[in-house]
């Protein structure tokens, strides 16, 4: 019995202990919490020479360390703000470069601990910086590997004297006929044609040595009305389209030394082939059929040098449409009848990436094909938000011009082609207020304003060649 009631008074006192322990009575230490990673937001209150770095708040923290670079990797640092040891949640960074761009991240610290790097934010100082007056082609043709430096244009342009004429010939080394070489301005009827401003255009640039790449053989959004309704069979319908191609081909031989054969085949959704004209009356092969009678067409004439493309825009974003792009040109060479790739590039300041758009392109490299980056502009004004070009955007898009233009100088001698702007000046730009884009209001995408005096994406494009 009284070995049963020690039993009992034992089990009593520990059942008592462990509810003594289990108890919280404000005096043990907290659990110790992992220590968060800070966020960064975007900078704020920017001026020539300062702005301020932002981040949220991490709890149970000792204060930030807080790192400024002028390259994204880091690989060097603003004077004094490597691993700068701060309080709060914000920090004015002074005694910058107007004009410059810069990054920061931060790091959040306890004690001896220190967290992992916050993302990174990117921001560009205010200013003015005299814009390099250095001519593009001129600059383009004392590289080790030259490429030229290409410009859309219009027939009305080319008067002997005007503005367009004098910085054409000042700067560029290549044009494209922005509208007037497609097949609607072209193709009047059956075998009946108006060359007046083809004609002009490639006379012009023979006469000034400029290179003549030609746009477009083929594109749904360019069909003449007698084509588009003809009302013959499909075998008619087909033979209507590669009389076109010969004849037009045959004519410019050996003066326009490239030809985009077919522009924008692929849709946009899945990334099949883009419900077209062509493809309802010429079947899935009509884009081999049309390389084929373009290459047919040039050695009849003599002219074994054409180089022929295939062009179209948003392959960097678009993986789906990317990925058809690239089956198109394998099928196209398998048959020897492509030589290079048109990347449209109507990009904005923010996309595509750096690593978007190298690895779009560099599939066309290892493949050993011409890359011609072919109707270049870059949108500030996207979404509609400014009224005007501010100076943060100016820079931004510098920095895109330098961006695009770095990676193509750093492809290898044997792809380069042509680099070709999309227009001379801002205000004749098809961006703004374009439709086919949904571009809501006005924009600023080229090299020189309205009144042709230089921006800093010139500049930006110059720089890129170094």
């Amino acid at each position: 019995m009284k070995l049963t009631n020690i039993k009992m008074g034992i089990a009593l006192l520990l059942v008592m202990t462990l509810l003594s322990c289990s108890k919280d009575d404000g005096n043990g230490p907290d659990p110790i919490e992992v220590l968060g990673i800070p966020f960064a937001s975007t900078a704020s209150n920017i001026t020539d020479t300062s702005f301020q770095a932002n981040w949220v708040l991490v709890a149970k923290t000792d204060g930030y360390l807080l790192d400024v670079s002028t390259n994204s990797s880091f690989s060097t640092f603003v004077a004094e703000f490597n691993a700068l040891s701060v309080t709060g949640n914000t920090f004015v960074i002074t005694g910058l470069s107007p004009a410059t761009s810069y990054y920061y991240r931060v790091r959040a610290k306890r004690g001896v601990e220190v967290s992992n790097n916050s993302n990174i934010i990117a921001v560009t100082t205010t200013g003015i910086v005299a814009e390099d007056p250095t001519f593009l082609k001129v600059k383009a043709n004392a590289l080790a590997n030259p490429f030229f430096v290409g410009v859309a244009v219009k027939s009305q342009q080319l008067s002997t004297g005007s503005a367009y004429d004098v910085v054409l010939k000042n700067e560029f080394s290549s044009l494209t006929a922005e509208y007037e070489m497609k097949m609607n301005p072209i193709s009047t009827g059956s075998g009946s044609y108006n060359w007046v401003a083809a004609d002009k255009i490639v006379k012009y640039g023979n006469d000034n040595g400029i290179n003549v790449h030609g746009h477009a053989l083929v594109w749904h959004n360019a069909v003449p009305n007698w084509l588009t309704n003809f009302s013959g069979t499909n075998a008619e319908f087909t033979m209507e389209v590669k009389k076109y191609i010969t004849d037009v081909v045959t004519r410019y031989a050996g003066k326009v030394k490239s030809w985009d054969v077919v522009n924008e085949a692929v849709n946009d959704n899945d990334g099949g082939l883009r419900n077209t004209i062509f493809l309802q009356k010429m079947g899935p092969n009509y884009i081999k059929d049309c390389f084929q009678w373009a290459r047919d067409a040039a050695n009849a004439a003599g002219d074994t040098n054409l180089l022929l493309f295939y062009n179209d825009y948003a392959t960097s974003t678009n993986i789906n449409k990317q990925n058809k792009v690239y089956t198109i040109v394998e099928d196209l060479m398998a048959n020897n009848l492509i030589d290079g790739v048109g990347f449209q590039m109507h990009n904005t300041y923010l996309s595509p990436t750096k690593i978007q758009m190298e690895t779009d392109i560099n599939r066309a490299v290892v493949k050993g094909l011409k890359i011609h980056v072919s109707e270049l502009d870059i949108q500030v004004n996207q979404n509609n938000d400014i009224t005007y070009l501010t100076e943060e955007r100016n820079l931004a898009q510098k920095a895109k011009y330098l961006e695009i233009v770095k990676i193509y100088n750093a492809l290898p001698a044997a792809n380069k082609y042509a680099l070709t702007v999309w227009g001379f000046k801002d205000n004749e730009s098809w961006i703004p207020y374009s439709t086919d884009l949904n571009h809501p209001g006005n924009d600023w995408p080229l090299l020189y304003d309205k009144d042709f005096k230089l921006k800093s994406a010139h500049t930006g494009f110059l720089e890129g060649l170094n």
